[in-house]
């Protein structure tokens, strides 16, 4: 079986354990966040794609038009790309779907955004590293009961503070349990966020079977 997506898969240390789903930013590829992944949640399995368009030549996971500005169309297109490879990986690996936990920064965090907004049910949590709004439904989806940390800079220059809220007002519309985190820090991540986001993921119990 091909898979949709360039990607890298390393099986948790166990049975029962999530899987994350790892979505890098622009410029990054397939090994860009694994580290973060394995820091984050070492024994977890490990799902990482490559975005399929370039910028420039640089990877990204969706079309935008220009800084801040998503091509909506193409984003949600792009987004049940993903969440079908999702499926297909689930069924290829053999790792339970239900138990997919997004890590996404920036670009990528903003796609796992959409898959909460657009396609509950895909994950089961996220932590999304700077994100921004991506779109806004025409409609509540159905609650999706997902677990979603956003850990965004106080002083990033792309992301305002009034648009980490907006987005967490359109997460729990959605039905999503939402913890923000404000870093002193711009758009780049740092110590904090990894710790803060690891401490996020040990207190959901994700690792004992237990759903987000």
């Amino acid at each position: 079986m091909t898979l949709s997506f360039i990607h890298r898969y390393e099986p948790p240390a166990r049975p029962g354990l999530p899987t994350l789903l790892l979505l890098h930013g622009t410029g990054g590829d397939e090994n860009d966040l694994l580290p973060l992944g394995r820091n984050l949640m070492p024994d977890a399995g490990m799902l990482s794609p490559r975005g399929k368009i370039l910028e420039q030549g640089m990877p990204r996971f969706f079309r935008r038009l220009a800084e801040g500005v998503f091509d909506v169309e193409d984003l949600k297109r792009r987004t049940a790309e993903l969440a079908d490879f999702i499926a297909e990986a689930a069924d290829h690996y053999g790792f339970d779907a239900r138990r997919v936990v997004a890590v996404g920064f920036s670009n990528g965090a903003n796609i796992a955004a959409s898959l909460l907004l657009s396609r509950p049910g895909v994950l089961a949590a996220a932590v999304l590293f700077r994100a921004m709004v991506p779109f806004v439904p025409d409609a509540p989806p159905p609650p999706s009961g997902a677990s979603v940390l956003l850990s965004n800079g106080s002083a990033d220059p792309f992301v305002p503070a009034a648009e980490i809220e907006r987005l967490a007002s359109l997460l729990r519309a959605a039905g999503a349990d939402v913890t923000v985190e404000m870093q002193p820090a711009g758009h780049h991540l740092t110590q904090r966020d990894v710790t803060r986001a690891r401490d996020w993921l040990a207190s959901l119990k994700l690792a004992e079977g237990i759903r987000a």
